[in-house]
């Protein structure tokens, strides 16, 4: 299979807002955009956009996996960046026509389709740095996918860096392309200069997330991770892993923790990565002022991770109302 996220199908699903009003969703090949070079998005970085997953079940039938709790992020994005705000059954359907018409696209487990509706300003104005855009284009692409880290899940290394943040305190929670652009120049400096393979941001020595994924530890008994607020994204992986870990009988403890505190945690805890690409992957390895600190190995993330693919695949009972059929 090709790199994550660079194969595509064949067709998408494109709606348009213009004179306060959604046009109906079209389905059609997939095909460059035509978009005016003052468009909003250009010049001001009104976009947003959300990323899930269909999974291919034993009985060749495709299931999304929480596509409503998806379309509301998604809602919320938009919100806060002023855009048009995407009617919630209009999105959901234009995801689930693209599914349907695509079913035959779907790779078998653990390979799945990547979903990414996208949302952009579209009004032809490079006047408008403090106004919103009030025309727009929201479509939806698929993608056959894999492994994101390349070699398949293995311990990750990551570099602790406790004094920039990877966001701004009012947009973290909002899923832009700004927040993937202003992570991405420190996140490459440390493979550069450390070998790690994505940056832990600690802004003031408070463990935040990654550049795409957030984190968590895990002992035996226990799983701790950053309280929501607008600093930092929430998914929908962590949100279902926390379900999952109560069920199982962790202690669910959502809590700010310092960089201190971490680092003397990584022997007693596990530390994993969570997001609809990664899903939850282990960390092995911290790199803190230039000095590497092993996180202790064991089985907590593997039965976390194999207790949510197991509800995605359609082994397990989906207890939780997460999935729907398409």
């Amino acid at each position: 299979m090709s790199k994550f996220g660079t194969e595509f199908c064949d067709n998408f699903v494109i709606a348009e807002f213009k004179d306060d009003a959604w046009g109906e969703p079209v389905m059609g090949p997939l095909e460059p955009l035509s978009l005016h070079p003052a468009s909003h998005v250009f010049h001001y970085a009104s976009t947003c956009f959300e990323g899930f997953k269909a999974y291919r079940w034993p009985d060749g039938n495709p299931h999304l996996f929480r596509l409503r709790d998806h379309v509301e992020r998604m809602r919320r994005s938009a919100a806060s960046l002023r855009l048009p705000v995407p009617d919630a059954d209009m999105l959901a359907g234009m995801v689930v026509d693209l599914v349907d018409r695509e079913q035959g696209s779907i790779p078998e487990p653990p390979s799945s389709l990547y979903l990414r509706p996208t949302l952009i300003g579209t009004l032809p104005n490079i006047g408008a740095a403090a106004s919103p855009s009030t025309e727009a284009l929201l479509y939806v692409l698929a993608s056959p996918v894999g492994d994101y880290f390349a070699g398949g899940v293995r311990p990750l290394k990551l570099l602790v860096e406790d004094q920039r943040s990877r966001s701004t305190e009012t947009l973290g929670s909002t899923k832009t392309g700004g927040n993937y652009a202003a992570a991405l120049g420190p996140t490459l400096d440390a493979k550069e200069e450390f070998g790690v393979d994505q940056v832990l941001f600690c802004p003031n020595g408070d463990v935040q997330e990654t550049g795409a994924a957030n984190f968590m530890l895990i002992s035996d008994s226990e799983v701790i991770t950053k309280p929501l607020d607008t600093s930092f994204l929430h998914g929908m992986t962590r949100a279902s892993i926390l379900t999952l870990a109560e069920g199982l009988g962790y202690r669910v403890n959502e809590r700010d923790f310092t960089v201190e505190e971490l680092l003397g945690w990584v022997g007693d805890y596990e530390a994993a990565l969570s997001g609809t690409a990664a899903c939850l992957t282990p960390v092995g390895t911290l790199v803190y002022h230039g000095k590497e600190l092993s996180v202790r190995e064991g089985d907590n993330v593997a039965k976390l991770r194999d207790a949510l693919q197991s509800i995605q695949y359609g082994r397990s009972e989906d207890v939780h109302g997460w999935l729907t059929a398409v």
